[in-house]
């Protein structure tokens, strides 16, 4: 599990494809590594990651082809900018959201433009996605715990705005994002579990077995008068 909050700016120093996926080699930078151990988790540019070897200075990864297809990193290449974010401990503060690291999607962003000090970012919303997209609600792209300043569903250009502030541009890769580039949307957790609680299978219902559990004996245990 992570925050949202992005620790670091890494490198791709490697993809190296095979048969089942591809390792990838991410040079840290300014993360902190002393806590690192095998097999712990690094969201990157919001993708769970497990650590199969490091350093100092750089993590391995390995990456399945499930997730190459489901996310943007059929779009990466050597020398890229990755936003990094180990996981949260129980006693980290919680500064953005509840993030899981899996990614619903693939945004683009349609357009860039300035507003005062900071920079507005309209990306493109994926139909099977956007009634998880709420107007002031959290959202995840590329691992960074934001907010939805607007929407517009209009019909075959749905997409979302968020305002970003100077120094989440400056702590992130989205000083690198240019119109078209592609990014992985998670949307929010909460949401996600609400719509399979009002939308599980009535059938499931059925096969539950039927409760002893009576106002009669409510009543009778004391519980009502």
């Amino acid at each position: 599990m992570f925050t949202g909050i992005i620790e670091a700016v890494g490198t791709i120093n490697a993809i190296n494809i095979n048969a089942q996926g591809a390792r990838l080699v991410i040079a840290t930078n300014t993360l902190d590594m002393n806590d690192v151990k095998l097999g712990d988790s690094i969201a990157t540019n919001g993708i769970c990651l497990t650590v199969v070897d490091f350093d100092q200075h750089s993590y391995s990864a390995d990456v399945s082809n499930e997730t190459l297809t489901r996310t943007g990193f059929a779009h990466y290449n050597v020398g890229m900018q990755v936003n990094l974010e180990k996981a949260m401990l129980a006693s980290t503060r919680f500064g953005g959201h509840m993030v899981s690291g899996h990614v619903d999607g693939i945004s683009e962003v349609l357009s860039i433009t300035h507003n005062g000090n900071s920079i507005e970012y309209w990306l493109s919303m994926p139909a099977d996605l956007a009634h998880y997209i709420a107007e002031k609600g959290s959202v995840t792209v590329d691992g960074t715990s934001l907010t939805v300043n607007a929407l517009n569903e209009s019909s075959g250009d749905a997409k979302f705005r968020l305002t970003i502030v100077p120094h989440t541009v400056k702590e992130t890769v989205f000083a690198y994002y240019k119109v078209g580039t592609k990014v992985n949307l998670e949307v929010d957790l909460i949401a996600r579990y609400l719509e399979r609680l009002l939308t599980k299978d009535n059938t499931a219902e059925v096969s539950m077995p039927k409760s002893n559990v009576t106002e009669a004996l409510l009543q009778k245990s004391g519980f009502i008068k």
